[in-house]
């Protein structure tokens, strides 16, 4: 039997819709039969497919050739949505995935898997992502729901009302807070671009920052970061050095925040560092102070 452990942040979902999300690859109407016949165990207890959940209840499921293999599928094709409302979702991006289709990326990708999730539920609209991580980043992408919320979305972005603030792990002491504002190669010209920086953590060898995104060129903090002498760990392109094996930079964006509707609050939502991420700290013998 396979048991599923009920986080905080699908506390008050129904089972069915808890399910969906957990093994997007099995169809609705299986769900419900297995929910009907008594198969699906809420706390050691055979439920209904409406009963809500809280956090810390386990999800037990029976013994299937077919559930196996759903949820073999399902490994490729989950995703954590973070934040939800009526025109937006945000789900989170793990380093390695990239955000849209590409090269290497053509079968796989944030875009898709968010896109077929949403197909799944027979939502009428499409999911276009308003902004971008670089491949090797993890965090929190911003998607809108349908072509009209993503200009509203997008305008955000444009005018730079999105605050965007990351944890980096680099090469070196820095010392205090500060600002970069080395230009950064875009569209073909040099462009002015700023990163604020403070210190967090740090040791003889290494520094743990948190920065701000003031604008928003490519690769602009890995440039920077590195052209002040302090690349990234992992970052081989800009001379990063690897701990570990660390297959990718060690660049995590903790928090992004847009306005809200007409007379609401600022819509944030926060991303704690992913678990590969703390092991290297903490063989490097730092943690983040809030940890």
């Amino acid at each position: 039997m396979t048991e599923l452990i009920v986080s905080g942040s699908n506390s008050g979902q129904s089972l069915l819709a808890f399910l969906q999300q957990q093994i997007p690859a099995a169809p609705a109407g299986y769900l419900q039969q297995l929910a009907r016949k008594g198969r699906l165990l809420l706390n050691q207890q055979a439920t209904k497919g409406q009963a809500l959940l809280q956090s810390g209840d386990v999800v037990t499921l029976p013994t299937s050739k077919r559930l196996e293999q759903l949820l073999q599928e399902s490994q490729g094709e989950q995703i954590d949505v973070l934040l939800e409302g009526p025109d937006f979702l945000v789900a989170y991006k793990p380093a390695g995935l990239a955000v849209h289709r590409g090269v290497g990326h053509e079968t796989d990708n944030l875009a898709d898997r968010v896109g077929n999730w949403l197909k799944r539920r027979r939502l009428p609209f499409s999911a276009l992502p308003v902004h971008r991580l670089d491949v090797g980043t993890s965090g929190p992408v911003l998607f809108a729901k349908g072509r009209r919320a993503a200009s509203i979305l997008g305008g955000y972005f444009m005018a730079g009302q999105v605050e965007k603030h990351y944890i980096a792990l680099v090469a070196g002491q820095v010392a205090g807070d500060g600002e970069l504002h080395t230009p950064v190669p875009a569209k073909g010209k040099l462009r002015s671009a700023v990163t604020r920086y403070r210190r967090v953590a740090g040791n003889r060898h290494y520094s743990l920052l948190q920065l701000e995104l003031v604008s928003g060129r490519k690769h602009q903090i890995r440039r920077q970061l590195a052209d002040a002498g302090h690349p990234l760990i992992g970052d081989r392109r800009y001379g990063g050095p690897s701990i570990l094996n660390c297959e990718h930079p060690f660049l995590h964006c903790c928090t992004l925040a847009w306005p809200g509707s007409t007379g609401e609050q600022p819509l944030t939502v926060s991303c704690p560092l992913p678990q590969d991420l703390k092991h290297l700290l903490s063989a490097v013998g730092l943690c983040l102070p809030d940890a």
